[in-house]
């Protein structure tokens, strides 16, 4: 099943969904995914400076981990095309017009939010009030 490519469809149709779970971001110089993949994150990238981690704080304050902040995520529940063009600017441009941060992460099927975990409700709240805009 194709995802919907359609802007005007993905803003009125999305359904924000608050994840109930607090998550980092680590970092580990020199990492593999199977060092990490007992702590079961959420997310991984491995980029040159090291394997980055997103996982639950619990799991990461299990482990060792350190991070810098935490984050609330939240998933906009509905099917996007990876080829969709200007949901990730219409949702950025929409958290920074109230100073909300937005680290955003693609997968398959939904688009992921990682918010700060303080502004989790009212980003929330936003991102609900795009069907009512449209």
């Amino acid at each position: 099943m194709a995802g919907i490519e359609d802007l005007d469809k993905l803003l009125s149709n999305m359904s924000p969904e608050l994840l109930k779970n607090e998550y980092v971001f680590c970092t580990v110089p020199g990492g593999t995914y199977d060092n990490y993949k007992d702590l079961n994150p959420i997310a991984t990238f491995n980029e040159s400076e090291g394997l980055t981690l997103v996982l639950t704080i619990e799991d990461a304050d299990r482990s060792g981990l350190q991070y810098e902040s935490s984050f609330k995520c939240i998933t906009l529940t509905i099917h996007s095309s990876l080829e969709a063009v200007g949901l990730t600017a219409a949702v950025s441009k929409k958290l920074s017009d109230h100073n909300i941060s937005a680290n955003i992460i693609a997968a398959y099927y939904h688009d992921h939010l990682f918010v700060p975990s303080e502004a989790a409700d009212k980003a929330l709240n936003l991102l609900a009030d795009f069907p009512k805009q449209l």
